[in-house]
């Protein structure tokens, strides 16, 4: 049987801090508006330039304030934004505006706080969880998704503490992989690694804090 997180694997060697969101029908200057503040134009840069361009801005921040930029890219009627070392998209006082009057998938690696995966639309969140804990879902949804997340071996129900220590091991090993495969099921798009070969529209993200990475405020 093929694997369905084969497509994915690849970013559990990614970078340790990353956010990437999914976009319905906005177009990638749509999405960068949303992003930065108004009067946001971006430039065009490639993978590379994007990653300088962050690497100086979290030397200049010490990284407490995210990555200060986003770039988009655009497939199959979605714009993908790529925040390195970023979150923006998962946090509660950006995810109204990003999702406003759109649909939004948002998935949010950060290996020193706690990971993220956010659906939400019209400026609500849906269905948000920990990527390694789903049966503790919230939003005005938290059950939309379980047909999808069952797919993919992803409980939903609650479990005893002896359940879960049996399922533990393997939500955790595989929680990056597992979390961008549904959100492939819900975009029909997947997060493959030949979508960075592409230039990338790039501009200021307000995203990240001082006081660190904040996921969970509702």
């Amino acid at each position: 049987m093929a694997d369905p997180l084969a497509p994915f694997r690849w970013l559990d060697d990614h970078d340790e801090i990353f956010c990437v969101s999914f976009f319905r029908g906005l177009a990638p200057a749509d999405v960068l508006r949303r992003f930065g503040p108004d009067g946001t134009v971006g430039r065009e840069m490639s993978l590379d330039e994007l990653s300088e361009a962050v690497a100086e801005f979290v030397a200049a921040t010490s990284g407490g304030e995210g990555g200060g930029h986003v770039g988009v890219i655009q497939a199959d009627g979605w714009s993908i934004a790529i925040e390195p070392s970023g979150w923006c998209a998962v946090l509660a006082e950006y995810r109204t505006r990003l999702s406003r009057g759109c649909e939004m998938v948002a998935v949010s690696r950060h290996d020193y706080a706690e990971d993220a995966f956010v659906h939400a639309a019209d400026g609500e969140a849906l269905t948000c969880f920990t990527p390694h804990s789903p049966t503790a879902r919230w939003g005005s949804d938290p059950d939309g998704l379980n047909p999808a997340m069952h797919k993919l071996d992803l409980p939903t129900d609650p479990m005893d503490d002896d359940e879960w220590e049996a399922t533990w091991e393997r939500l955790y090993e595989d929680k990056i992989p597992r979390a961008f495969a549904l959100a492939a099921e819900i975009t029909g798009v997947p997060f493959t690694r030949n979508l960075l070969d592409v230039p990338f529209l790039v501009g200021p993200s307000h995203g990240g804090h001082a006081d660190g990475f904040r996921p969970h405020h509702r």
